[in-house]
């Protein structure tokens, strides 16, 4: 069975340019977000409570889809986010937002417990960090079309985002993001040679 990684982070932090530089210069498979081909985004965007869960319901089943295809191919892989960030982040998010009442983030809850029942979790957590201001700074410069996410809500995103940290019991890979480098050209061949070595 093939390893899996996944890149967390707050949104906006540069999660998904990594992800994409990993994968290209370290031959792993990618596993991106793909906001735009999802079915209920853009109706999530238009009617938050209506639509948040079937849009989370969707985003979870399609990061199981991908962690199988991971998981049953080779080489290893390396997911944008993945089932892990989608709900202890977004998930929890959107139930203190008021989108998603108690019983449908229950129903999401139960669906994550089963799916971890049946594929094993992460091997590694590439942890994207800098600090609130800068995240915010490119979250505004990154102009999404489909934005579910608003700049007020980062600093809530990075509270949930730090509880699921502390609370992981898997390796983990803190990287700091602080600094403008879009290529990560600084840190890409020691991040990689990193990545291997836990792998092992």
């Amino acid at each position: 069975m093939a390893k899996l990684v996944i890149v967390v982070g707050n949104s906006g932090v540069g999660k998904t340019t990594l992800t994409r530089l990993l994968c290209e210069q370290g031959g792993f498979v990618p596993g991106l977000e793909q906001i735009g081909d999802r079915p209920f985004q853009s109706l999530f965007a238009q009617d938050l409570k209506r639509y948040a869960l079937s849009n989370q319901i969707d985003f979870l089943k399609f990061r199981c889809e991908q962690e199988v295809l991971i998981r049953y191919g080779e080489p290893d892989g390396i997911l944008d986010g993945g089932l892990e960030e989608d709900f202890y982040i977004f998930t929890r998010h959107f139930l203190k937002k008021g989108y998603l009442n108690q019983a449908e983030f229950e129903l999401c809850e139960r669906l994550v417990g089963k799916i971890r029942q049946l594929l094993p979790p992460p091997d590694l957590v590439i942890h994207l960090d800098a600090p609130l201001e800068r995240i915010t700074e490119r979250f505004a410069r990154r102009g999404r079309p489909l934005e579910i996410t608003r700049q007020g809500d980062l600093g809530e995103l990075q509270v949930l985002l730090e509880d699921f940290l502390a609370n992981w019991p898997g390796k983990m890979i803190h990287v700091d993001a602080s600094r403008e480098d879009a290529a990560y050209s600084d840190i890409l061949p020691g991040l990689l040679e990193q990545i291997r070595a836990e792998l092992l």
